[in-house]
């Protein structure tokens, strides 16, 4: 069974929100002045608009690079994840260096960060093998 998942984050702003995710390519659900649905590649996020919150966490190192411990993001195939990396790159959006994982290792995969309006940070990935996401 293939299953989309849908997660609920707080917003500052559901209109800086909506504008962010329109530039990666989303579409949107329903929505009203103080929330919206935002269609992630086929996965529903539902951002609500709330008072300013804190998600400060440690960050962690992996293969020397320094990445956020809190983030979420989306596993692309290489073309679809060039053409956002394109995207993105081309609004001068302050875009974490893209970087290869696990070169020549089981789960190699290259991937980038970009922060959205609410300081969440967001990792897109795609493998080399798609078979390997879950391999060990």
């Amino acid at each position: 069974m293939e299953a989309s998942f849908h997660m609920s984050l707080p917003c500052l702003s559901a209109k800086d929100t909506r504008d962010f995710y329109s530039h990666i390519g989303a579409s949107f659900g329903r929505s009203t002045e103080s929330w919206v649905d935002v269609n992630f590649f086929g996965h529903q996020i539902t951002f609500i608009e709330t008072d300013k919150y804190n998600f400060s966490s440690p960050n962690y190192v992996f293969e020397g690079k320094i990445l956020p411990a809190f983030h979420f993001g989306i596993i692309l195939d290489t073309g679809t994840w060039m053409a956002v990396y394109k995207k993105l790159e081309e609004q001068q959006l302050d875009l974490v260096t893209e970087s290869t994982f696990l070169k020549e290792k089981v789960g190699e995969h290259r991937s980038f960060f970009v922060k959205d309006p609410n300081d969440y940070m967001l990792e897109f990935k795609t493998f080399m093998d798609p078979n390997s996401i879950f391999s060990i």
